[in-house]
């Protein structure tokens, strides 16, 4: 079982907002690459997450609002094992999603301060983030970024967070020309094409477990071309996990060529034991 505590909330700093929208602001819970990430209280007295876009990701108007429609597509997404997203807006200028506030440390900071996932605690989390990835596909939805600091660790299981955003990014960015998404993380298509699908989610999913059960990105997170010749062209070592149900799984998940990877449907009844793993040809 993990232990669940608060992530560190910073103090605001000279230059933030008081209040987004309708959203008063209590503090920094993080910074990252897209933006930063804001704990806020609505006018209900719920406390939401509330990210606010780089200004140099919001691109023009148009793009801008071009964002905030394709991030208001996740609302569709089903509440299982995710952080629903509550509203998208704009706030000069810059897009910013309100989505629910979910009280626990991420994957990734657990594995780095308790160590690595085995056992039922591997199993529940495979469960949990293969549901999430089901809602989330079932509402036309491919995630593309899905990683360890994408999953967080609550009192009452992992929910999975940063949906939609990646897609939106894309399509409203002016900053062509870069992958959107996590290289360590990233199936080989997403490296090659421009319009990665829902089973390139299912590679990142299995990329994730291993992080979870060894401690290390599966690939590597040195140098980029390093990490990405080792995506195209070698196999991780799945040995780490030990139930061989799920090893299996992973394996599968982890193919090459996206069409023989199971989907998040099939891969949850794998897990729930409801389906047999596919035999090999010949």
């Amino acid at each position: 079982m993990w232990e669940s505590s608060m992530p560190d909330l910073a103090d605001p700093r000279p230059g933030d907002p008081a209040s987004v929208g309708k959203y008063t602001l209590v503090g920094r819970l993080g910074e990252g690459g897209q933006g930063i990430v804001y704990l806020a209280t609505a006018p209900d007295g719920v406390q939401v997450a509330l990210k606010l876009l780089r200004a140099d990701l919001a691109g023009n108007a148009e793009a801008s609002e071009r964002f905030v429609r394709e991030v208001a597509m996740a609302r569709r997404v089903a509440p299982f094992c995710t952080a629903q997203v509550i509203e998208t807006g704009l706030f000069g200028g810059r897009p910013y999603i309100v989505s629910e506030y979910i009280d626990g440390p991420t994957l990734a900071d657990v594995v780095r301060t308790q160590g690595p996932r085995s056992g039922t605690s591997l199993h529940r989390l495979a469960i949990g983030t293969i549901t999430a990835l089901v809602a989330i596909h079932q509402a036309g939805i491919v995630h593309r970024d899905f990683k360890p600091s994408n999953v967080v660790l609550a009192s009452d299981g992992p929910r999975v967070i940063d949906f939609g955003i990646a897609r939106a990014l894309d399509l409203s960015s002016t900053l062509t020309g870069t992958a959107i998404g996590t290289p360590s993380y990233m199936a080989p298509e997403q490296l090659t094409q421009s319009s990665p699908g829902p089973k390139s989610d299912m590679f990142a999913w299995a990329c994730t477990l291993l992080y979870a059960a060894s401690g290390q990105a599966p690939f590597g997170h040195d140098s980029l071309p390093a990490v990405v010749n080792r995506i195209l062209h070698t196999e991780p070592d799945v040995g780490p996990i030990e139930d061989p149900g799920l090893r299996a799984l992973v394996r599968d998940c982890l193919a090459k060529d996206p069409s023989r990877r199971p989907e998040a449907g099939e891969a949850l009844m794998r897990l729930l034991g409801h389906a047999p793993a596919p035999q090999p040809p010949g």
